[in-house]
């Protein structure tokens, strides 16, 4: 039979490394950094320390190939990797594999010139610099590229920008912008309305306004200004009215991303749940004992479960080179429905424990909301998963493509 549900050795170990490098590396230089919570220079030292050592131990950039200084993990390695290190807070930073560089640097990867690379990969693979995506906006859904109002018009061998941004994760410290903007008017459809632009930052014309604080503060989600911004043409990242395309094949992969990073952070909540489930007494027994209780555990058990199926078979087939586009929507959609579910019912069981700031998972609840409309708003995602099925079933009589072309 094919189907194999276990780990090669290599990434078995692999697993275990990373493991202890998160214990021995990452853990202490997390509590340093709460030590001194206003301390910037702290935090800087500290991430500083742990990235060197994971370049020491052999884990950095994992999910590039090792002609840019990473370890060539395919999305099933990556899965595996990811979902360990997202345990804890800086894990997949030290790694250099977080959002938005990592999305941003598969993107560079297959769509910029080799000239672009040279001046805006290779020093985001050595971790010299980050960068940040530009394509959201204010006045119009997130969740429709083809509605972006940022307008880029020639200028000579120059592109002239305008528009406005917000929710630009990472802007504030970026090196560079990867910009979505609008640069045909009238497109036979309107996917090819947009373009990609890599843009300097700092540049003339390009303001951040603001960092926009969520319910959890403010974590360099800017809002941006941009007026009268200019590009050279072989800033252009892809061809013209490419950019919708380019933002597609940059998000399937980063949702699965995200979903990779999520599943970590729901076993943790998973386990300090049933950690405190064993030593809180009340009633006659301890927490464990009680059936409205282990409901909630079994729950949660089965939903990581199935989250970490549904991520796995998506990563296998985008390995594959498949079609993946059914199978990262539904797994984005479930995986972050669930990441919400875990942490709430940890919180339940710890309490008003579990509400303080005591514990992690105050802080994991409110990062955790926004999972569920991030790279694609939940409803966006049932709609598509929706079409997809009623389309294959018209074509074929049967839903099976839809529901990941699975052999049973």
């Amino acid at each position: 039979m094919a189907i194999d549900f276990s780990f090669p050795e290599e990434t078995r170990h692999l697993i275990s490394r990373v493991r202890t490098f998160c214990d021995e590396v990452v853990r202490p230089a997390e509590q340093t950094i709460a030590d001194a919570p206003d301390d910037r220079a702290v935090l800087v030292e500290q991430i500083i320390k742990i990235r060197k050592a994971a370049q020491r131990a052999g884990l950095w950039l994992p999910h590039m190939p090792e002609e840019y200084g990473g370890m060539g993990l395919g999305h099933v390695e990556m899965a595996a990797v990811s979902a360990e290190a997202a345990k804890t807070r800086f894990g997949p930073f030290a790694l250099n594999a977080q959002a938005p560089d990592e999305g941003n640097m598969h993107t560079l990867l297959h769509w910029a010139t080799p000239e672009q690379k040279v001046k805006y990969l290779k020093p985001l693979c050595s971790g010299r610099v980050r960068s940040c995506f530009a394509m959201t906006e204010p006045d119009v859904a997130g969740s429709d590229p083809t509605l972006i109002q940022t307008h880029a018009r020639r200028d000579g061998a120059d592109w002239v920008i305008n528009g406005h941004k917000w929710f630009i994760s990472g802007a504030r410290g970026a090196k560079f912008a990867i910009l979505i903007a609008r640069t045909e008017d009238k497109p036979d459809i309107p996917q090819a309305a947009n373009s990609a632009f890599l843009v300097d930052i700092p540049s003339d014309g390009w303001e951040i306004v603001r960092d926009v604080h969520t319910m959890s503060g403010g974590h360099n989600h800017c809002e941006i200004r941009i007026t009268n911004l200019r590009v050279p043409d072989a800033q252009m990242l892809g061809g013209p009215g490419q950019g919708h395309l380019l933002g597609q094949a940059r998000l399937g992969p980063a949702r699965l991303a995200h979903c990779m990073r999520w599943i970590g952070q729901a076993e943790t909540a998973l386990e300090l749940m049933i950690g405190r489930a064993l030593k809180r007494y009340a009633h006659g027994s301890v927490l464990a004992e009680k059936q409205g209780i282990q409901w909630m555990i079994a729950d949660s058990t089965m939903e990581l479960y199935q989250c970490k199926l549904m991520v796995l078979h998506a990563a296998y087939k985008i390995d594959r080179g498949e079609d993946f586009k059914s199978e990262v929507s539904m797994a984005k959609h479930f995986v972050a429905n669930s990441l919400n579910r875990i942490i709430d019912r940890a919180i339940q069981v710890h309490g008003a424990l579990g509400y303080s700031t005591d514990t992690p998972l105050a802080e994991m609840m409110t990062q955790a909301r926004w999972a569920r409309f991030a790279d694609g708003a939940d409803e966006v995602h049932q709609w598509r998963i929706a079409r997809r099925a009623i389309e294959a079933f018209a074509k074929t009589g049967s839903t099976r493509s839809a529901a990941g072309d699975l052999p049973l």
